[in-house]
């Protein structure tokens, strides 16, 4: 049987000892987060996880969706779950509190977010992508649109879709035929196909809002000419009745390799009716509030499966029994010692325990810059955060989805032979996280994305909002001898990164292939880095603690962070190496040698 424990303690530990709030610490809702009250939000959190979410992860995966007549049903639990969580309020935490939301900050909302992902990744789903589409309707729709559609949306009793992609084109939005049709009343007849919507039919609510990216008759070609609708599943009125339904059908959901549980369905839009939603040909600007909210979901997911993966594989390694340690017997009167003596296995632990916990300070750090991009009274210190934010989103989406494949491929390994078994779980885990690696942008589109308009974006300027802090951060320490064995390590690593950047900007200039070849190696080497800088803060915070956990917490954190800086930064040499390498060895194949 898998063992899972929500990461309630190390969350406790990064809000209450790792995060510096200080800057927030007396605006509004933020003035309220005691420990005693961000504690209690853990601790039932990780409740619901592991109680309520978590039995429900394999039967979802063994059982999935049915689709029947159009209607879809989810699996077995799945409804009277989500509405003890609606009820409970776990599905709004970020929502304004006139819309009936609780109004908390992204770093607390996201904190809970991973215990819920790792109970159940499928499950989650259903709320990652309301939550995205209340994000738009709020800050672009009209105040007749948001009173009409977002009450019931954090109340949970309707839930929302993104309609992006169409069966001839994915990442090229440019591309689209979805049809917009404008009516004499103000609204549009919205025609059109999209495959690969989350969440696109359920029975988890009573109505779905779809947000549908469409062109109108005379809209011009390519990106510029995409506008953003509204269209709900069934009609509502203006005081919010539901009325007649809309000609939006589900037509089919993918059979896949995993999240089975999560239903990705394809929709038709025929004649449907639609409201617009921002400014026309402006689609795309009210999409990427969406799409990037979805970005750092999506690699909270990579975060949380892996941590599962790493608690089941820590049981497994301590309770199973296989070959004598190498330096004699460990438990004598045992006919072998446990598989958590071998250094091999030892290897694949600590990789798991120093990504996934990196990963976790990465996560409350970013999601506190994105407090702060909303809610600084300083203008400049709100600008400065929302350019970090943006600058680092590409890198926290695909940096923490390649690793959460890397950490579930590991826990799969320490079990062995019973890993590839399905009965025992554990490969569910690899099946279900390889998806994060490609919907929302697959990290190859981040990479392109980071190198070839965040790191030019501002003139450069957004980079300064990382590599400052960072720099700072070495030079206040450099002559600390008890941090020296994380300090130097992450110094000749931000080195490395900085030498990349100045490398990609000229040889770019002549070769827009330089970029393109370097992208995904530069964006790991940028995900290393900012990894690193976390782990030597939490090393500086365990060694100089305020005691609020035990010894062997703090302990555990400091040898954990030395193999990171030792075994897994180094990493940052290699890539600097392809980088450096120049794009003409990906480039000089001729098509026909393929």
């Amino acid at each position: 049987m898998l063992i899972f424990k929500p990461p309630i303690e190390d969350t406790k530990y990064l809000i209450d000892e790792f995060l510096d709030t200080s800057e927030l610490s007396n605006i509004g809702v933020f003035k309220n987060m005691t420990p005693d009250l961000t504690d209690a939000i853990f601790e039932e959190a990780g409740k619901i996880s592991e109680s309520l979410l978590f039995p429900l992860n394999r039967s979802g995966d063994e059982h999935g969706c049915t689709l029947d007549s159009g209607n879809v049903t989810t699996a077995d639990g799945f409804k009277e779950a989500y509405q003890e969580i609606t009820q409970a309020g776990w599905g709004n935490l970020t929502c304004h509190e006139q819309y009936g939301g609780q109004g908390l900050p992204h770093y607390i909302a996201n904190a809970v977010d991973e215990m819920m992902v790792s109970g159940n990744m499928s499950f989650s789903i259903y709320f990652g992508l309301t939550i995205g589409a209340y994000n738009v309707i709020e800050r672009f729709a009209s105040d007749d649109i948001k009173e009409q559609y977002l009450p019931n949306m954090v109340s949970g009793k309707w839930s929302g879709t993104m309609c992006l992609t169409e069966p001839h084109c994915g990442t090229d939005l440019g591309l689209i035929r979805s049809k917009a049709s404008p009516q004499d009343d103000g609204s549009y007849n919205i025609n059109g196909s999209k495959i690969f919507i989350s969440a696109g039919e359920h029975d988890l609510t009573e109505n779905i809002l779809h947000l549908v990216l469409a062109r109108t008759p005379d809209a011009p070609k390519g990106i510029k000419g995409i506008s953003l609708f509204l269209v709900p599943k069934i009609n509502v009125s203006k005081n919010g009745e539901l009325g007649k339904h809309n000609n939006v059908t589900c037509s089919g959901i993918e059979h896949k390799m995993g999240i089975k549980a999560s239903s990705t369905c394809a929709m038709e839009f025929d004649n449907s009716n639609g409201v617009l939603v921002g400014e026309l040909n402006k689609g795309m600007k009210a999409m990427f509030i969406m799409m990037n909210s979805a970005r750092i979901h999506v690699g909270i997911q990579g975060l949380a499966v892996a941590h599962t993966s790493y608690c089941a594989a820590v049981d497994y390694a301590k309770q199973r029994l296989q070959g004598r340690a190498l330096t004699g017997a460990k438990n004598p009167g045992k006919p072998a010692d446990s598989l958590i003596v071998h250094p091999d296995v030892r290897r694949m632990l600590m990789t798991m325990k120093a990504y996934t916990e990196g990963a976790r300070a990465l996560s409350t750090w970013l999601s506190f810059k994105l407090d702060v991009s909303h809610h600084s009274p300083d203008l400049i210190k709100k600008q400065q955060a929302d350019q970090l934010v943006s600058l680092l989103t590409p890198v926290f989406k695909s940096f923490l989805t390649d690793m959460g494949e890397t950490v579930t491929s590991l826990g799969m390994q320490i079990y062995g032979g019973h890993g590839y078994i399905r009965e025992n779980g554990m490969e569910q885990y690899l099946r279900d996280v390889r998806i994060c690696q490609i919907y929302e942008g697959t990290n190859g589109i981040q990479a392109l994305d980071l190198v070839g308009r965040k790191l030019p974006a501002h003139m450069g300027k957004s980079l300064r909002y990382f590599f400052h802090p960072l720099s700072t951060f070495l030079e206040q320490h450099a002559d600390d001898e008890q941090l020296s064995v994380y300090i130097n390590p992450l110094s000749k690593s931000f080195f490395r990164l900085q030498s990349a950047t100045l490398f990609i900007a000229q040889r770019s200039l002549s070769n827009p292939d330089e970029a393109g070849a370097a992208a995904s190696d530069y964006l790991k080497l940028f995900g290393f880095v900012a990894m690193g800088y976390m782990w030597a803060q939490m090393a500086e915070k365990s060694i100089y603690h305020k005691a609020n956990m035990s010894d062997e917490f703090y302990d555990a954190k400091l040898k954990t962070g030395l193999f990171y800086m030792q075994r897994l930064l180094p990493q940052t040499g290699s890539l600097l190496s392809s980088i450096m390498s120049g794009c003409g060895n990906t480039m000089s194949l001729a098509e026909t040698q393929f």
